[in-house]
């Protein structure tokens, strides 16, 4: 199973916030490359708020979240960090396994 992760950064002119949005597949697997994204827009330029939208992700697990959510919360590092919010759909989406018809049954039917 492929699971790719896009991340789309938006960051406002004036400054006043930075989104990500997540597009793709967030897995326990992947979720670990979206934590340094959400880090240096945190620093980025204080204080702005930062949005994780997880909205528009195809699937998304949800020991994911929980792990991005307790990287997010542990962050130590930064004086003055920025506050996160992740947008989370409700009910997380599962991952959509897309069939391939069988050429065999499309020939039984008469179709191309």
């Amino acid at each position: 199973m492929d699971h790719k992760l896009s991340v789309l950064v938006q960051v406002d002119l004036d400054g006043a916030y930075v989104r990500l949005v997540v597009t793709g597949c967030l897995t326990e697997a992947n979720q670990h490359v979206l934590y340094p994204m959400v880090r240096r827009a945190r620093a980025l330029m204080p204080p702005v708020t930062v949005s994780v939208d997880l909205t528009a992700a195809g699937h998304v697990e949800a020991i994911a979240v929980d792990l991005l959510r307790w990287a997010i919360d542990h962050n130590e590092t930064l004086d003055g960090v920025s506050p996160v919010e992740l947008l989370i759909p409700n009910g997380l989406p599962a991952h959509q396994h897309t069939l391939r018809p069988d050429p065999r049954r499309l020939e039984a039917s008469g179709r191309p």
